[in-house]
């Protein structure tokens, strides 16, 4: 496993119903690891994910400053959609993958890359049930738990929030 310290993480979860595992389960994987995790949200009230997890935002998405963060995770769930059409979160994924910071995405979430123009001819992963519009959008859509192509790293859901956190901690530690 990679060592991520002094590395600091911005995860980018929805103002409500972000999925909990793929929150917590990356989350603990690099602060185990000395990352240091800020989190980021549309609003500064607490998010509450699907399962029930409390979670208070540490700065607003509009307020991140993609040259503060050695890498970025866009949490999945159902209100991952939120982010899709999100020109900040656009520009914020776009700026992180220029910079060749890992830029990352689980769940749902990847939509908001694609959508990025970020993906277009790459290999991802996305939840199954949005891979027909991942597709749509020049996605080279594999149905891997998790995928990486370049510094780009997406996972499918829940199952996979394990391997893709640990997947993310081996883009940072490299």
């Amino acid at each position: 496993m990679g060592n991520a310290s002094g590395k600091k993480v911005l995860m980018v979860i929805a103002s409500d119903k972000f999925r909990d595992e793929e929150y917590q389960k990356p989350r603990k994987i690099l602060e185990d690891a000395g990352a240091r995790v800020t989190v980021a949200c549309s609003a500064l009230k607490a998010s509450t994910g699907m399962l029930g997890l409390k979670v208070q935002p540490d700065i607003l998405l509009a307020d991140a400053d993609p040259a503060a963060f050695d890498g970025v995770i866009f949490v999945g769930g159902m209100g991952a959609t939120e982010y899709w059409e999100n020109p900040k979160a656009h520009d914020l994924a776009r700026a992180m993958h220029a910079a060749g910071k890992p830029t990352t995405a689980i769940c749902l979430a990847p939509m908001t890359l694609a959508n990025a123009g970020l993906l277009t001819g790459k290999k991802g992963t996305i939840w199954k049930d949005a891979a027909v519009d991942f597709k749509a959008k020049g996605v080279a859509y594999t149905g891997r738990p998790v995928e990486q192509d370049g510094r780009l790293i997406t996972g499918s859901g829940p199952e996979a929030a394990e391997a893709f956190g640990r997947a993310v901690l081996e883009a940072l530690a490299a």
